[in-house]
């Protein structure tokens, strides 16, 4: 279960950050407000048939482009979404804005995935000689630079920090990129720099993540301990990791559980509880736990949840019900390679 205990996340849901910046405008633009919500509920096709309409109707071309664009990466046919992005660039009144940054980012990581780098770091390029302030931009560019040249990578992240020092979600971002890319030693030089300076903005929690990815978790523990009451269900969570990689899964359990008796809304829990549960091969738990994480109304995670869903049946050796939620989600998460590999393999018991 190592290899399956980070949180699994569809390639598209890091982009929906931004889905809805535009908003919905109301009686305006029903079209392209239904496809809006469609977007965020990962009906891509759907989506495509209501921005369809809204050309014919004449709603906003900038926004309703922006949303093909959204629904073709939803789709991962991310050549069609960097023709939509453009479009959108295109259908401005020549004044940059908020929205044409949005886009760009989007259009970007397209690129990006399209495996087209350079495009993607020439759009990073342009938009920080528009704002050479923007950090986001540096990190992300830093990003797609580091499986090759590490060098540069570095120089964009330690720019982005110097924008930003306090900023300790950046680190956090900036580590796991190099963790990824194999320089997890400097990614950890960031989490030793901060709390060296001993900057009394850091909190509990912020000192115990920092900790946490230094793998020093009995420090990790006690500021994390200390910040379970005050900053909420993250902290919560990253503790119950914390006593996870400390081999204590029962004490983990009790603190998911704890917080689960008091608040049943957050469905990243139920899925460290499941996957607890799994790690002492308490399948049927298991099962309960993630059941429950799915039924969270608004669920951030149901890709998470569904895949961890499909293996705890494989586990109780109910291959047939496995295959065929693998191939319910496969149409909805094409572009996940290890579901495809373990389809193949379920197809076959």
């Amino acid at each position: 279960m190592k290899g399956r205990k980070r949180n699994r996340t569809a390639v598209f849901a890091a982009f929906l950050a931004g889905v809805m910046l535009a908003g919905c405008g109301g009686s305006k633009t029903p079209s392209l407000d239904e496809g809006m919500a469609a977007v965020e509920s990962l009906d891509y096709n759907t989506a495509l048939q209501c921005f369809d309409k809204a050309m014919v109707e004449g709603e906003d071309l900038r926004l309703l482009y922006r949303g093909q664009g959204l629904a073709y990466m939803g789709l991962i046919q991310y050549d069609k979404a960097v023709e939509a992005f453009e479009k959108a660039l295109g259908a401005g009144n020549g004044r940059v804005d908020a929205i044409d940054y949005d886009i760009n980012y989007y259009l970007a990581a397209s690129y990006y995935k399209l495996g087209e780098t350079s495009k993607s770091i020439g759009v990073y390029d342009a938009i920080i000689a528009l704002n050479p302030k923007d950090k986001l931009a540096y990190r992300l560019r830093g990003s797609v630079l580091a499986p090759n040249n590490f060098d540069k990578a570095k120089e964009d992240f330690d720019k982005a920090v110097s924008l930003d020092k306090e900023d300790y979600d950046q680190l956090i971002d900036i580590y796991l990129v190099l963790e990824r890319n194999g320089y997890k030693a400097a990614g950890q030089e960031y989490f030793q720099t901060a709390l060296a300076s001993d900057t009394k903005s850091m909190t509990d929690y912020q000192r115990g993540r920092m900790y946490y990815y230094l793998e020093d978790y009995d420090n990790a523990r006690n500021y994390l301990e200390k910040a379970r009451k005050t900053e909420g269900y993250e902290a919560v969570l990253l503790l119950g990791q914390t006593y996870e990689e400390l081999g204590d899964y029962n004490y983990a359990i009790s603190v998911y559980s704890s917080f689960i008796e008091g608040d049943q809304t957050k469905a990243s829990v139920y899925n460290r509880l499941g996957l607890c549960k799994m790690e002492q091969k308490a399948y049927d738990e298991a099962l309960t736990a993630f059941q429950a994480g799915m039924n969270v109304e608004n669920c951030t995670i149901m890709q998470t949840l569904k895949f961890n869903e499909i293996v705890t049946y494989e586990r109780l050796g109910q291959y047939q019900t496995a295959a065929s939620l693998m191939n319910s989600y496969l149409t909805t998460y094409p572009d996940d390679a290890v579901a495809q590999r373990e389809y193949t393999f379920l197809k076959t018991r």
